[in-house]
C-alpha cells in the first residue's frame, strides 16, 4: 500500500451545493440537505476532500475568477460550521469549445490535486451529478458514485452504466464508499 491518500473528489454544484445557474454570488449558496453530513463522513473515513468544478461562467464573462474564489470561501465557511475542512477546490475556468485539459471529463484537475496534495488516485473516489463527472472518475481509474440530486436524476437513465453506485445524495454516497472498503 502506497503511503498516498485516498481522495474524495466531490464536484460542486448540484452535488454539495444547490445547482443555479451559473453560481456567481456567495448569497445564493445553499447547502444541499445532508451535503455536509457526506463531507464529514468521507472526511472521517480519510479521505482527502476536493472539489472539482467546471465554471464556464468565467469564460463567458457571466462573473469573474474573483466571484468564484468568494462563492468558495463562503461554501469553505458554511461547511466550517459543520465541521468540515476541504483540503483543496480545483476549477476549470474554461469554456466547453475551449483547449484545456481541466475541464470535465477531462482528467486535469484530479491529476493536479493528486500531484499537489499527494493523492492515490486508484483508492479514489469521484462523487457527482453530471456524466462529465463519473468520467473523469473513470479517467482516473477511481471509483464514481452518481448523486441524483442537481442534474443526476435527469441524467441517470444516460450515465447510470459509468457509475460504480447512485446514491440520493452524498450522504447516501458517503455510507456506500464506507461500505466497500477497497
Amino acid at each position: 500500500m502506497s503511503g498516498l491518500r485516498p481522495a474524495a473528489f466531490v464536484d460542486r454544484d448540484g452535488t454539495i451545493n444547490v445547482e443555479r445557474h451559473y453560481l456567481g454570488s456567495p448569497a445564493e449558496l445553499e447547502l444541499i440537505p445532508g451535503a455536509a453530513a457526506g463531507l464529514k463522513d468521507l472526511q472521517r473515513q480519510g479521505f482527502a476532500l476536493v472539489v472539482l468544478t467546471n465554471q464556464s461562467g468565467v469564460a463567458r464573462r457571466y462573473f469573474t475568477l474573483d466571484a468564484v474564489a468568494a462563492v468558495h470561501a463562503r461554501l469553505a465557511e458554511m461547511l466550517a460550521a459543520e465541521g468540515v475542512t476541504l483540503d483543496a477546490v480545483y476549477l476549470c475556468p474554461h469554456g466547453p469549445a475551449d483547449a484545456c485539459d481541466c475541464r470535465k471529463p477531462l482528467p486535469g484537475m484530479a491529476l493536479k490535486a493528486a500531484a499537489d496534495l499527494g493523492l492515490d488516485l486508484g483508492r479514489s473516489v469521484m462523487i457527482g451529478d453530471k456524466g462529465v463527472d463519473l468520467g473523469l472518475g473513470r479517467a482516473i481509474g477511481a471509483r464514481t458514485v452518481l448523486v441524483r440530486t442537481g442534474h443526476g436524476l435527469a441524467e441517470e437513465p444516460a450515465v447510470a452504466k459509468l457509475a460504480d453506485f447512485v446514491a440520493d445524495d452524498l450522504a447516501a454516497a458517503a455510507r456506500w464508499v464506507a461500505q466497500h472498503p477497497l
